[in-house]
């Protein structure tokens, strides 16, 4: 699986995996980071499901240099600052997510500035309640006026 995604990464500009590898495939994923995490931005999610004990023992296994974050996934708001905080410690970039079954609450938006994620993962704009953390993210903007900044390719771990 390494050899199709490095193949690929080769011939397209890929700039970000998500979970390349198995939830459980801790090696595969090792394998993988060793041969593209320099290059790419590697995320784990089913792997790290937000939780800070297997973000720790990914840090430490060397595996990932991503991970996506997802608020109702851990529990608390709480938990999921120190989900960020222990990925941007140890070198990972974060990307804060929406789960299937979302509601128009746009707080993911406010989260992912306020933490300074610059990613956010919220699917396309063809629903109400896509859209609204899109809009959110616009206010945001515009209330920041001049300081606010578009992160672009900076975002991506490169």
């Amino acid at each position: 699986m390494v050899d199709f995604w490095a193949d690929w990464v080769r011939q397209y500009p890929i700039v970000s995996i998500e979970d390349g590898m198995a939830e459980d495939d801790w090696d595969g994923w090792k394998l993988m980071t060793d041969v593209l995490g320099k290059k790419i931005q590697l995320v784990g999610d089913d792997i790290f499901v937000t939780n800070t004990e297997r973000l720790a023992q990914g840090i430490q296994k060397g595996v990932a240099n991503s991970i996506l974050i997802k608020l109702n996934q851990i529990g608390t708001v709480t938990e999921t600052l120190d989900a960020i905080r222990m990925a941007t410690g140890a070198g990972y970039t974060s990307i804060i997510s929406h789960r299937s079954g979302e509601t128009e609450d746009a707080f993911i938006a406010d989260l992912a500035v306020a933490t300074g994620a610059g990613q956010i993962k919220t699917g396309s704009a063809s629903r109400t309640d896509r859209i609204a953390k899109y809009n959110q993210l616009l206010r945001i903007e515009e209330e920041l006026g001049p300081s606010a900044q578009y992160a672009g390719r900076k975002a991506f771990r490169q």
